[in-house]
């Protein structure tokens, strides 16, 4: 039986990597630096309560593989963990402290869906910016598209990797549906 722990997450500005400033100044123009700050304190929250959780499992973590939301198949995974946890990123400070415990990294996610997503993002919030160019609706059907060849590469990935016996932990957005995707065999348990 192969297990996975599905631990939807709400990303930090750390995670945002370039993209920081620019979401940061959107979301603060639309709900004001106030709103901002809570948002700030509500996601580190999130992140004190995961970790929680993640601490009581009694894991075997030899038999552990670990799936993050936007670390690309590219045999540079721990080197991009590592750099985002030096940076102050919550949830790559926990995968590495699960890999001292003895987890394996996998890589998760398809290099060019992830491109795709990023250019997607840069042309929503220009758009929001700039009233001519696409509308509204044809960029958010684009992004429900994205999202939906991701969560089935993930899905693909997991059923790929995650060995019988194993259990796998999968930190993923809140707004992915991965768990659609995964095959029967693989019991899935909700952290949250």
């Amino acid at each position: 039986m192969r297990k996975l722990i599905y631990v939807p997450i709400v990303h930090t500005q750390v995670d945002m990597g370039s993209m920081q400033e620019a979401v940061e100044s959107e979301y603060i123009k639309r709900y004001g630096k106030a709103k901002w700050a809570r948002h700030i304190k509500a996601i580190d929250k999130m992140w004190e309560g995961i970790n929680k959780k993640l601490k009581v499992l009694k894991l075997d973590y030899k038999r552990v593989k670990i799936y993050q939301d936007g670390l690309p198949v590219c045999g540079m995974e721990l080197e991009i963990v590592k750099e985002i946890a030096n940076r102050g990123g919550k949830n790559h400070k926990i995968v590495l402290d699960l890999l001292g415990k003895g987890a394996t990294l996998e890589g998760t996610e398809d290099t060019n869906l992830l491109l795709s997503e990023y250019n997607y993002i840069k042309t929503t919030i220009q758009e929001g910016k700039d009233s001519r160019g696409k509308s509204l609706e044809n960029l958010k059907e684009k992004g429900k598209d994205i999202l939906a060849s991701r969560d089935r590469f993930i899905a693909k990935r997991i059923n790929e990797t995650l060995n019988d016996g194993w259990t796998g932990i999968c930190f993923i957005g809140a707004g992915h549906k991965v768990d659609k995707y995964l095959p029967k065999d693989i019991k899935v348990a909700y952290l949250i």
